[in-house]
């Protein structure tokens, strides 16, 4: 069962531009640098290291293979392609965020999601149609 964690906010992965959307830049979004961002390097932001943090390997980590990560095929996990409670995350759809995390010099971390993500959502792939 997926922990409730307090102050963890997280949002469906998608494309939107508006508040709490996965590519906004307002509190909340996931391009936003702010506490709880997906941009953020602050506790639970989508660029920590911390646990639960975007960057993190550790379970309900964005870089984890384990039940409820980023990186997992299991249900729930960000790589999922069960029906069913959905992946929900502290960072960006995966194009954007792979390509946020190059422009950053976070390389070991793209070639990390690369390895587990389609091809076709790479991001020179996805942003190539």
């Amino acid at each position: 069962m997926r922990p409730n964690i307090p102050n963890l906010r997280t949002w469906p992965r998608n494309l939107s531009t508006l508040q709490g959307g996965g590519l906004s830049t307002l509190q909340g979004g996931g391009m936003s640098t702010l506490q709880y961002g997906g941009a953020s390097t602050l506790q639970y932001g989508g660029l920590s290291t911390l646990q639960y943090g975007g960057l993190s390997t550790l379970q309900y980590g964005g870089l984890s293979t384990l039940q409820y990560g980023g990186l997992s095929t299991l249900q729930g996990g960000g790589m999922s392609t069960l029906s069913g409670n959905d992946y929900r995350s502290n960072i960006p759809p995966w194009p954007h965020f792979g390509r946020e995390l190059e422009n950053r010099g976070y390389d070991w971390a793209s070639e990390m999601i690369r390895h587990y993500l389609p091809e076709y959502l790479w991001p020179e792939n996805y942003f190539a149609r």
